[in-house]
C-alpha cells in the first residue's frame, strides 16, 4: 500500500448501546478516512465518541450500522478469529497505564505478543532487541518495570507495539501518566516512528499541546465528527 492511500475508513458508522428509551448513541453516522502514513490526534470531551472510534478501529467493537474498512476490507463482516488476526498482525497498542508485567524484564515484555504470533524464540529475541534499541533502551533489556522510570516504561510499551511490525499504532492517552518533560520525549519518539518509519499513528489525547505533535486533528462532540483539520508542523520544542 502506497503512502497516502486510504487505510482506515468509516462510512456512515453508527454505534449505539441499549434500545428504546435507554439507547445511548456513541457515534452518529460518522464518515472518516485516515490515510497510510498519517499521524492523527483525536480529541473530545468524555462521551463524545472518541474512545468508541478507537475501539472500532482496534477491532474491539463493531458498528451498529455502517461500514469500517481497513485496507478496503469490511472489518465489521469478519468473524471473531479474523478480527483477532487483524489486531495481531496489523495493529499495535500503546496505553496510558503501560500495561507491563511486573517482575518481567523489558525484553520479555516486548516478546510476549510475539509468542501469540507463533514466532520462534530466536526471532522473538531479535525483534525485541531491535525494538528496544529503536526506542532508546539498548542496554536496559534485562531491567524490570520497577527499575525503569515512567517514561522508560512507556518506551518499553512502544517497543512492544513496534516488535509486531504493525501498520498502525493506536495510542490511547500515551502521556497521561507522565510529567511534561517525559511526555514530550514520548511524543518526539512517536513523531520519529511516523516520519522516518512511515507508521500510521492514531492517538487519543485530551491535551492540546500533545495533539500538536500530530499532523491532523479530529474532534468529536456528542457522537459527531465536528472538526477535521491539519495541525501546524511541529518539531522538537
Amino acid at each position: 500500500m502506497a503512502k497516502g492511500d486510504p487505510l482506515i475508513e468509516f462510512r456512515g458508522v453508527r454505534r449505539s448501546y441499549g434500545s428504546g428509551e435507554a439507547e445511548v448513541v456513541a457515534l452518529d453516522h460518522v464518515d472518516l478516512t485516515i490515510r497510510e502514513g498519517e499521524f492523527v490526534a483525536i480529541m473530545g470531551p468524555s462521551g463524545s465518541g472518541k474512545s468508541t472510534s478507537m475501539n472500532i478501529i482496534g477491532c474491539l467493537d463493531r458498528p451498529t450500522e455502517g461500514k469500517y474498512l481497513f485496507k478496503g476490507v469490511e472489518v465489521q463482516d469478519l468473524d471473531r478469529d479474523s478480527r483477532a488476526l487483524l489486531r495481531r498482525h496489523a495493529l499495535g497498542f500503546v496505553f496510558q497505564g503501560f500495561n507491563l508485567l511486573a517482575r518481567t524484564t523489558a525484553q520479555e515484555n516486548v516478546e510476549l505478543p510475539l509468542i501469540y504470533k507463533g514466532l520462534p524464540a530466536a526471532e522473538r529475541a531479535r525483534r525485541a532487541r531491535a525494538a528496544l534499541e529503536k526506542v532508546g533502551l539498548k542496554g536496559r533489556e534485562d531491567h524490570d518495570p520497577a527499575q525503569l522510570s515512567g517514561g522508560q516504561q512507556q518506551r518499553v510499551a512502544i517497543a512492544r507495539a513496534l516488535a509486531g511490525e504493525p501498520t498502525v499504532i493506536l495510542a490511547d492517552e500515551p502521556t497521561g501518566n507522565l510529567d511534561s518533560h517525559r511526555s514530550h520525549e514520548i511524543m518526539q519518539l512517536l513523531q520519529v516512528l511516523n516520519r522516518e518509519d512511515g507508521i500510521t499513528i492514531v492517538m487519543v489525547t485530551h491535551e492540546e499541546d500533545i495533539a500538536a505533535y500530530a499532523g491532523r486533528l479530529l474532534v468529536f462532540t456528542d457522537g459527531h465528527l465536528t472538526r477535521d483539520e491539519p495541525v501546524a508542523e511541529r518539531g522538537a520544542p
